[in-house]
Order: structure tokens, then C-alpha cells, then sequence
């Protein structure tokens, strides 16, 4: 009779756990959402802007080269599809012209498109190719598109400080087929709610980079712009850098400025 008692307690001791950590699961998983969607929604109404950059490769013994390339976005009129975006290449010589058409979407494959001017051709980026390098960078084609909020599930883990902020530490689980990485770890800064560091994990589970995100600015006293972002291969010891120059909101860019034919005249 005792033992049989013994049993019962402990079942329900078991059970009650068992709920108990179901629920703070739960509640992780809400407060993980809750924190990118207030970092992604900060966002809304820029509808487009351009910006000149410099791409800064390093290899693993420190050797640097440097190439300038421009950047358009077009925003997505809701949070069901993504925004679209076009890249160019303008320097060095032998990839001017180069350019990356993405129209990114949620659950379903994005829609990339690579023009090489020395081919006069266009290049339609698989959806198992997505995780190769951008152009040699330790960006991928991935990172280009993969920043969509309901392109991912999410768990908070911690709140601690990084650098002179606080941040909430999230990490987010990619919902779409062929990603590159298991998963991503984000640093969210609660003051002004914005992205200061990601690592990846490879396939296997791995760290494999890391983004740092820095020297933000504010435009229309409305969106926030990182100027520089950093990102770092553990496994290759290689270095990207990507150093933007003063954005342009509220262009004449339209639909018509990102579909594939602009990419045969964008030199």
C-alpha cells in the first residue's frame, strides 16, 4: 500500500513537471517571437532605399582585397512575402556588372537570380545551392534573403549585456528546405531593438560564423542602419566585411526595378 502511494506521488510529481517545463517551453518560445517581431516591425514603412558599399575580403593568412558594389531594396508589402533586393558589382574591373536579383519568400524556395556580364549570362541560384559563398565572400547566397521574420521558429534563452547594451539573446530555427545552418543565435539590443551579432551552426551542428553588426545610424527618425557588418568563418578563418555608405530612402525604385530583365542593364 505504501509503495503503491510512493508510485502515485511520483507520477504526479512527474506529471506536474512534466507540464511545468511544457509551459515554460511554450512561454520561450512566444518571448523568442515576440523580440524579433518587435526587432523586424522597427522597420516598416522605409518601402525602398539604395546604398554604395565596400566589400573587404580577408583570407586566413590577412591578405585583403576590396571591391564596391551597390545595394537597392524594395520593401515587402507584408510580412507573408520578403522584400526584394538587387546587388551590383561595380569594381574591380573584371567583375564589374556582376549582379544578385533576390525576391525572398517565407516557406517557399526564394527567387535568385546571379548575372555574370563575362558569360552575358543569367543564372537561376538553385534552392540546394543557397548555402555556397556570395562571390567569393564568407557571405552566402542565404544570408542575402534569410532575414524574413516567419522564415524561422524561436526560443529566448538569456538576457545579458553586449557591450553598452542589454540584449536579448534568441535563437531561431530555420522553417524553410536546403538552409545552410541548423540554426542561427541573434543578439537583439532592448534599447533600440536591433540585430548585434548572429552566430551560425553549420549542418552538422557546428559553429561556423559569426556576424557582427555595428555603427548604426538612424535616418528619418525612423529606421535603423547598420554601417558596417563583419562577418567571421571559425572553421576557414576568413573575414568579409561589408562597410555601407549613406542610404537613400523613398527612390522612384519600383517592382519593374527588380525583375530579371534590369539584370542584362545594370552595367
Amino acid at each position: 500500500m505504501r509503495l503503491s502511494k510512493l508510485n502515485k506521488q511520483v507520477s504526479l510529481g512527474l506529471l506536474v513537471f512534466g507540464l511545468v517545463s511544457v509551459s515554460i517551453a511554450d512561454e520561450n518560445e512566444s518571448r523568442g517571437f515576440d523580440i524579433a517581431a518587435r526587432s523586424d516591425r522597427s522597420d516598416i514603412g522605409f518601402k525602398n532605399s539604395k546604398v554604395e558599399m565596400k566589400m573587404i575580403l580577408q583570407n586566413s593568412a590577412g591578405k585583403s582585397s576590396t571591391r564596391s558594389l551597390s545595394l537597392k531594396t524594395l520593401e515587402k508589402p507584408n510580412e507573408q512575402v520578403g522584400d526584394k533586393s538587387l546587388i551590383v558589382f561595380e569594381t574591380p574591373a573584371d567583375i564589374n556588372g556582376t549582379a544578385l536579383l533576390s525576391h525572398a519568400k517565407i516557406l517557399d524556395a526564394d527567387n535568385q537570380w546571379l548575372y555574370l556580364p563575362a558569360l552575358k549570362r543569367v543564372k537561376r541560384i538553385s534552392s540546394a545551392n543557397k548555402s555556397g559563398p556570395f562571390v567569393g565572400s564568407e557571405f552566402s547566397f542565404e544570408d542575402f534573403t534569410a532575414l524574413e521574420l516567419n522564415k524561422f521558429t524561436y526560443k529566448f534563452l538569456r538576457s545579458e549585456k553586449c557591450g553598452e547594451f542589454t540584449c536579448d539573446v534568441v535563437e531561431r530555427y530555420p522553417t524553410y528546405d536546403h538552409s545552410g545552418y541548423t540554426k542561427q543565435v541573434s543578439w537583439v539590443d532592448n534599447t533600440h531593438f536591433q540585430v548585434r551579432k548572429v552566430n551560425f551552426y553549420d549542418r552538422r551542428g557546428d559553429l561556423l560564423k559569426t556576424l557582427s553588426l555595428s555603427e548604426y545610424r538612424k535616418y528619418n527618425d525612423s529606421y535603423w542602419r547598420a554601417h558596417k557588418l563583419s562577418m567571421i568563418n571559425h572553421q576557414t578563418k576568413k573575414k568579409t566585411d561589408l562597410l555601407y555608405s549613406d542610404y537613400e530612402f523613398g527612390t522612384e525604385l519600383s517592382d519593374r526595378s527588380f525583375t530579371k530583365a534590369v539584370l542584362k542593364r545594370v552595367r
